[in-house]
């Protein structure tokens, strides 16, 4: 029946002013809606002061989008370098004699053992390398590594294809995460990073007003290594560029002592004698330790800070470094410094990233779209109110009340959950705002059958609303399925569509059938008809 009783009303009531309310801060500017965060107490629950509001995607307030690809190829060789040290100490282990050293292939190593009963002693330590690969999807396994023997003392190991997949899709993964935690510490507000592919990333950022910085701190690999410069004599040495020598090559020993791994934290500071920006840093234990035992034993010696294979500082060893901790100079610039401490802070890249393609959306490029946005869900909406009034006189007021409930609703929602709205999302409110009508009319169209009928009007609208029911679930529920069937396999903007979609179905269930019915129970009240004009 009609009839609700004092908690359901209360409950629907108090459902509608929570989300009118949270959709509030939507309506005031960004430095408002700080105001009133900075002067309420922390102890203060958000949704008695809600100051989140919709988030705007790229595409309606600008910003820089920015497609990655990680360089395989590169990844590929670090990988064979890593096999080739893992051979080298298989060697040592088995005192295996050598013809030509190790030689580095596209992807693996191959060396020549002449002595039969030497490589006899070295094939099981090599086997043991093809640990298998585990695929995700199907949960097979194959070989890391394949070892061939050749007759005439030729060993190759070389990555399997399963292998080197494996590894681009972790190197993609440690990289999503890597750019995320350099993009956060920049404060930006919901940036977007995901995978496209087998080997690209997408960062979009909006409202960033610095690409090029952004730029510079998605390309740094920020491999950070502790060495020491070369010894007269040394041999196993490289030559990198300092910056302290102009740009001039200088002999580092290839050995590193510590790695960026070992960080646990990174921070701009100032030197206390010269003033010029440094980056502190602080080692974890096993970091410490092995950072002390090297000093310890390389007093007088110059130590080689190299990030992404330049010599940054060679500060001297005065005294053994034990405490853990240290600082980077290298002529930084206070910017520059507060950078490096990120990059340093959110870890290093495991391969180089290449920028495939770059777009700028300018900020009035998305007023314009929030315009052209806007323009389209008025025009809609007040056709919407125009056919509605029209065909349905006061119940099509009714039906419009709970249109604009509905709005609101989604707007407080996508505010509260932080939600990003893009132009794909307006789209998704406009289409919502005419699934919400059709079930109105679905409910309106039923209550005249009934009283066509010769039902009272109590029992037309009962019947009306009741009988609807079946039919709107039904058309709702399948919108629902498809709109998560889009969030979970789109991406990006295709979410976006989904998210506000979805929401939208659930808000227009609730106010097109019971804020519609409450409306429409307390009218009937009130005027008690006689006969329904609608």
């Amino acid at each position: 029946m009609l009839r609700f009783s004092t908690t359901s009303t209360v409950a629907i009531v108090a459902i509608v002013i929570l989300g009118l309310w949270l959709a509030v801060p939507n309506l005031l500017r960004q430095d408002q809606r700080d105001a009133i965060a900075r002067a309420t107490p922390d102890w203060v629950p958000g949704l008695l002061v809600p100051t989140q509001a919709v988030v705007l995607g790229l595409d309606l307030q600008g910003g820089s989008h920015i497609l990655l690809e990680v360089d395989t190829g590169e990844l590929v060789r670090r990988e064979a370098s890593n096999l080739r040290d893992r051979v080298r100490e298989a060697l040592r282990a088995t005192r295996t004699p050598l013809e030509g050293g190790i030689q580095l292939t596209n992807r693996g190593v191959q060396l020549r053992v002449p002595d039969p009963d030497a490589r006899a002693r070295l094939m099981p330590q090599l086997r043991a390398l093809e640990q298998p690969v585990q695929d995700a999807v199907f949960g097979q396994s194959s070989e890391a590594v394949s070892v061939f023997e050749g007759p005439d003392g030729l060993i190759q190991i070389t990555y399997t294809e399963a292998a080197i997949e494996e590894r681009v899709t972790r190197a993609v993964t440690q990289t999503i995460e890597v750019l995320r935690r350099r993009v956060d510490a920049l404060g930006t507000t919901e940036p977007n990073i995901q995978r496209q592919g087998a080997d690209r990333i997408l960062v979009q950022v909006p409202g960033l007003q610095d690409p090029e910085r952004l730029k510079a701190l998605l390309g740094e690999t920020a491999q950070l290594e502790f060495r020491f410069l070369a010894n007269p004599g040394d041999t196993d040495i490289e030559m990198l560029p300092s910056r302290d020598a102009g740009g001039e090559p200088v002999a580092v020993e290839r050995r590193t002592i510590v790695g960026g791994e070992d960080l646990i934290d990174a921070q701009p500071s100032f030197d206390q004698q010269t003033n010029e920006p440094v980056v502190t840093f602080r080692f974890n234990v096993s970091g410490a330790q092995r950072f002390g035992e090297a000093t310890t034993r390389n007093v007088g010696r110059q130590l080689a800070i190299v990030l992404d294979n330049e010599v940054i500082s060679a500060p001297r060893v005065q005294t053994p470094i034990t405490g853990g901790s240290g600082q980077i100079s290298g002529r930084f610039s206070v910017q520059a410094a507060n950078d490096l401490a990120v990059l340093l802070r959110a870890g290093a890249l495991p391969a180089s990233l290449t920028i495939v393609e770059e777009r700028t959306v300018g900020p009035g490029l998305g007023a314009d779209s929030i315009r052209a946005g806007a323009v389209a869900a008025v025009v809609g909406a007040l056709a919407v109110v125009v056919f509605m009034v029209a065909a349905y006189g006061f119940f099509g007021v009714l039906a419009t009340i709970a249109l604009a409930v509905n709005v609101g609703l989604i707007f407080g929602l996508l505010s509260a959950i932080g939600a990003t709205l893009t132009l794909p999302g307006i789209a998704g409110i406009v289409l919502t705002l005419g699934m919400a009508v059709d079930s109105n009319v679905l409910i309106y169209e039923r209550i005249r059958e009934e009283e066509r009928l010769g039902r009272s009007v109590v029992s037309a609208i009962d019947a009306g609303f009741s009988r609807a029911l079946g039919t709107i679930l039904d058309a709702n529920i399948t919108t629902l399925i498809a709109a998560a069937v889009l969030f979970f396999l789109g991406t990006g903007p295709v979410r976006g569509f989904a998210v506000t979609l979805s929401l939208g179905i659930i808000c227009t269930v609730f106010t097109a059938y019971t804020l519609s019915r409450l409306m429409v129970a307390t009218w009937f009240r009130v005027k008690r008809p006689k006969k329904l004009a609608i």
